[in-house]
C-alpha cells in the first residue's frame, strides 16, 4: 500500500468522519442552547475549513496532484495530529 493510499484512507476512514461526528455534536450543543457563542461559532468555522480541506486532498489524491513528499509529509502530520488526539 502506497503512502498515498495509506493518507486516502485515514483521511476518509477516521479523520473525516471524526469532524463531521465533532460537528454534529457542536451543532447539537448549540441546538440545546438555542444559541452559539462566540468560541463555537469559531470552533464550527474551523472544523468545516478543516473538513472542506480533506475533501479537497482527497479529490487531489485521485487525480494524482500530490507529489510523494507532499503526501509524506501530510500523513506524517496527519498521524501525529491522531495520536495526539487518541493520547
Amino acid at each position: 500500500m502506497t503512502n498515498g493510499d495509506k493518507l486516502k484512507n485515514l483521511l476518509e476512514l477516521e479523520i473525516i468522519p471524526d469532524l463531521e461526528a465533532a460537528i454534529d455534536e457542536l451543532f447539537s450543543a448549540i441546538d440545546k442552547a438555542k444559541t452559539a457563542s462566540t468560541t463555537q461559532k469559531e470552533d464550527l468555522e474551523e472544523m468545516r475549513e478543516m473538513r472542506t480541506e480533506c475533501f479537497a486532498i482527497v479529490e487531489e489524491l485521485g487525480r494524482n496532484e500530490l507529489e510523494e513528499d507532499e503526501i509524506d509529509e501530510l500523513l506524517a502530520e496527519l498521524v501525529e495530529m491522531k495520536t495526539e488526539e487518541d493520547a
